[in-house]
């Protein structure tokens, strides 16, 4: 089995959605289920259907993730040594070669992407182009729009 790469704060959040889903989710879709079954007749009970539903989705859930747990391989950003190349974990200072514009991309797994909190997936296509990059290398991105430049300016380990 390959090996998932997580932050430590990846799977601190796979790990603490797991809890949720076993302490919380699951006894209370277990109680749905119980109270729907004795209103009686279960083939025209929509409250029952939708517990089992939900139950299926959770169970599924907690499957997925024990096992993306069980083959994490946990990265911890600050214990790299990289000697300033990019690599899984770093964060990433860029510049747009074209319009100048600057962003600082954290380069993480595929679980705890999210744009919005400036976290882009080791697969994604800016990512797989700034692996092995050192400060000061330019990176040629393919994006939807056309080939696209970014120079490193900086690479960090927090």
């Amino acid at each position: 089995m390959s090996k998932i790469p997580l932050t430590v704060v990846g799977a601190e959040l796979l790990r603490n959605e797991l809890h949720q889903l076993k302490t919380v989710e699951r006894p209370s879709v277990i109680k749905a289920i119980s109270e729907a079954r004795a209103q009686g007749d279960l083939s025209e009970n929509a409250e029952y259907d939708a517990a089992k539903e939900r139950q299926g989705f959770i169970e599924g859930r907690i499957a997925e993730l024990e096992s993306k747990l069980g083959s994490a391989q946990i990265i911890d950003p600050k214990t790299i040594n990289a000697g300033g190349r990019c690599v899984f974990g770093s964060t990433v200072v860029l510049e747009d070669v074209q319009n100048g514009d600057v962003v600082t991309y954290q380069i993480v797994g595929d679980d705890e992407a999210d744009i919005r909190q400036r976290k882009i997936s080791i697969s994604s296509p800016i990512a797989r182009a700034l692996i092995g990059k050192y400060s000061g290398d330019v990176a040629e991105v393919m994006a939807p729009g056309g080939v696209r430049e970014y120079e490193v300016v900086d690479v960090q380990y927090i």
